[in-house]
């Protein structure tokens, strides 16, 4: 397998570093780092950011022409992950990377139509409601229950840890409309977060951010046109979207740790403890860890290339860069010592890294997307092929 750039490609990076040197005004961590920025402005650069991008065919890029994209391959989208980890997060992030492929595949054209170009724009702001409170891990527990209501559907229940909820303008829902089919009987909804009957709660996390919330439906419209494939479907449209969230960010993550790891040898360095054996066996443990996951990524990056839909390898990879996130986090925290810990806009916190932040957030990491327990039972099950019991 040749798991080299073509000339193609890699005229695509060249192209998109001058595009970002022409555009990007300041990295991400120089807005965090900004005292006059609260967690709205953030949210609005996010936005703005987004837009940007979108005007000059930066999103979607693997997506055909008449959904919006530019007819590339999963390869560019991933070379544009791995060269923008310096710029802001896109506002609708959720949306493009989950909702977004699930449309192309399941939904109907007008659907697309309707849908898609204001995802790109960020116009339209997407969250994802699928865990709740008894329903986390074990996803197919979900109570929340869309009614019959003439033509259309009423819903009740609550979703929780729903990322962006606080600052989202729709939402893609899995709801029950079979009590009786455990996996049958899930439908998968687009709905509108505009709606009295919907009530948001932000939830405040350990880093001090408000990114994920509550939200409960009391009554809320589902409208009928808006189901994402046939009722009772829903299952098998929410597998598609896990599987794109845990194994389409391969190169991105690689990207992150290449950073992370960078910053961390330089730190280790100005401190000058980085000739000492025990300190140099942990960083090239980290490195050679690195490198596997570079390996493992580049093999999910060939499956998404060859037109393959993620399958359950992608729970590899999902393991494996979660867990190599807290180890990494863990270590920065061991040997860089009190700078490490300090918060991003301290005039003596790292310049280029925000080890506090990721210290705190690598907590979720082995949590979202599916914990650590379910992707091993995924590869148990599905990959390995071992009995149940």
């Amino acid at each position: 397998m040749d798991f080299r750039f073509s000339e193609e490609q890699q005229q695509f990076r060249m192209e998109l570093r001058a595009w970002l040197k022409d555009n990007l005004e300041r990295s991400w961590i120089e807005e965090l780092r900004d005292p006059d920025n609260d967690e709205k402005k953030l949210f609005d650069i996010r936005r703005s950011w987004q837009a940007k991008l979108n005007e000059s065919g930066y999103l979607g890029i693997h997506w055909p022409k008449e959904w919006g994209g530019r007819g590339l391959t999963v390869v560019e989208n991933a070379i544009f992950a791995a060269e923008t980890i310096h710029a802001p997060p896109i506002a609708s992030r959720v949306g493009i990377n989950l909702l977004g492929p699930a449309l192309i595949h399941h939904a109907t054209e007008e659907q697309r139509k309707r849908f898609i170009p204001k995802m790109l724009s960020g116009e339209e702001v997407w969250c994802q409601g699928f865990s709740e409170p008894d329903a986390g891990s074990d996803l197919a527990a979900l109570r929340t229950r869309a009614e019959p209501d003439g033509d259309d559907f009423r819903l009740e229940g609550q979703k929780v840890w729903t990322t962006f909820a606080p600052w989202s303008d729709w939402i893609f829902v899995l709801a029950r409309t079979d009590p009786d089919d455990r996996y049958g009987g899930i439908t998968f909804f687009l709905v509108s977060l505009h709606q009295e009957e919907i009530d948001v709660r932000p939830i405040r996390q350990i880093t001090g951010e408000s990114e994920f919330g509550e939200v409960f439906f009391s009554g809320a419209l589902a409208k009928r046109e808006h189901i994402i494939g046939a009722i009772g479907e829903g299952w098998k449209i929410a597998m598609t979207v896990l599987a794109y969230e845990r194994g389409s960010m391969s190169l991105a993550h690689l990207a992150r740790f290449d950073h992370y790891l960078k910053d961390l040898v330089q730190g280790v360095r100005e401190k000058g403890t980085l000739k000492r054996a025990d300190v140099r066996e942990k960083i090239a443990r980290l490195l050679v860890e690195k490198e596997v996951l570079r390996a493992n990524g580049y093999r999910t990056l060939a499956t998404l290339a060859s037109g393959q839909a993620p399958g359950p390898e992608a729970s590899l990879e999902k393991i494996f860069w979660s867990e190599y996130s807290r180890r990494l986090a863990d270590e920065a925290l061991d040997l860089l010592g009190l700078q490490a810990q300090l918060l991003v806009r301290s005039p003596y916190a790292r310049p280029h890294m925000d080890w506090a932040q990721e210290a705190l957030y690598s907590r979720a990491v082995t949590i979202y997307a599916g914990s650590s327990e379910i992707q091993r039972n995924i590869i148990s099950k599905r990959i390995l092929k071992l009995p149940s019991s």
